[in-house]
């Protein structure tokens, strides 16, 4: 029997097989390894991945990651109470700052995101979590059939939208999914799938 080439899975040096994106880069492996599709329930790390992945639109993950400590400094580890506080003067000192992404818009998002969170009756990790899917009952198999939004991503930046949030898109929304665990899109195959391929 042939073994068929899966390109999208890769096997470490440490003898684990796991998506091949997470092998491209120490930070990616470990984000992989430790992090991705792990459900996350704490609401202030939620409003921290809802932020940065705003801030990733139209740029590659890692270079969100290599720039999530100065993200956590500057914005004051995601504190929606104290990111609320902040002023214009606070943008403009950010703006000149060159260890995260200086985007007004995505900065001025990320307060008005805070702003919005504390304005919730009820908390953020419970009105995020509201669209999960239910659990898919296979893995996919290659990336190609990973979709970029789904109706839940699409209801859910809907919602945060009439809340007062901003850079949630659909496509935005989804990655918040997978980053967060409410969706498992660990390729069959990969050791962090939560359904083994068959």
């Amino acid at each position: 029997m042939s073994v068929i080439p899966r390109p999208d899975l890769v096997t470490g040096d440490d003898g684990l097989t796991r998506c091949a994106w997470g092998a491209t880069d120490p930070e990616y492996r470990r984000y992989h390894d430790e992090e991705w599709g792990t459900p996350l329930r704490d609401a202030q790390r939620l409003y921290e991945k809802l932020c940065l992945e705003g801030f990733q639109a139209g740029l590659s993950w890692i270079t969100i990651l290599r720039r999530r400590p100065a993200f956590r400094e500057l914005f004051h580890d995601f504190d929606p109470e104290r990111v609320a506080a902040m002023s214009e003067d606070d943008v403009e000192r950010l703006l000149n700052d060159a260890r995260i992404i200086r985007h007004r818009g995505k900065i001025e998002a990320t307060i008005q995101n805070a702003r919005a969170t504390l304005a919730l009756e009820q908390p953020l990790d419970e009105v995020l979590w509201s669209f999960a899917p239910q659990r898919r009952a296979e893995p996919f198999g290659a990336f190609r059939e990973v979709p970029a939004t789904t109706p839940e991503s699409t209801a859910m930046s809907k919602r945060l939208r009439s809340l007062g949030y901003r850079f949630v898109g659909p496509t935005t929304m989804y990655a918040l999914m997978q980053s967060s665990g409410m969706v498992d899109d660990h390729l069959a195959g990969c050791f962090r799938s939560s359904v083994r391929a068959a």
